[in-house]
């Protein structure tokens, strides 16, 4: 009965050094956050361009921001030039369609390439926090445009 004692004693201590120690560990000072989008053209015949894109200089939000109230409703009048980014990455990847229709091969270099970034993200110690995709095009009978576009969101400690 002294043996079942000590065991359940010992067991008990462990379980709470464990609760203790969980709680004692340093969480990161902050985060950052990146993101890169890939835009691949759906355009026929292999007119259209298809590019990994990532801003190479950072914005602050808060510089072309307004507050807009019933009584202050004047609209943001923010410079264009001063949000632009000049400074970017512009990978070239492969439309999904050329002369002859879809072109498969050209989807898979895609991935290929798409993979190739991510990897290099992590390897840099970013994590995938989030992957959105979407679909601009008309969608008509008669539409001849359209981009699949995809935002890739990372982050790690600082």
């Amino acid at each position: 009965m002294k043996k079942f004692n000590y065991i359940t004693l010992a067991v008990a201590i462990v379980a709470i050094a464990a609760v203790l120690f969980s709680f004692t560990s340093k969480a990161p000072t902050g985060m950052e956050f990146t993101s890169f989008t890939v835009i691949e053209s759906i355009v026929p015949n292999g007119i259209g361009r298809s590019r990994i894109i990532n801003a190479l200089e950072p914005r602050d939000y808060k510089a072309f921001t307004t507050v807009r109230t019933g009584e202050d409703d004047e609209r943001n009048k923010s410079d264009r030039d001063e949000i632009r980014v000049k400074n970017f990455e512009e990978t070239k990847i492969l439309n999904f369609y050329n002369i002859g229709g879809i072109r498969f091969q050209n989807i898979a270099a895609n991935d290929a390439v798409v993979n190739s970034k991510v990897n290099d993200m992590l390897s840099q110690g970013w994590s995938i926090v989030s992957i959105t995709a979407g679909v601009e095009s008309k969608g008509g009978k008669d539409d001849d445009d359209g981009i699949y576009i995809t935002r890739f969101y990372f982050q790690r400690a600082k």
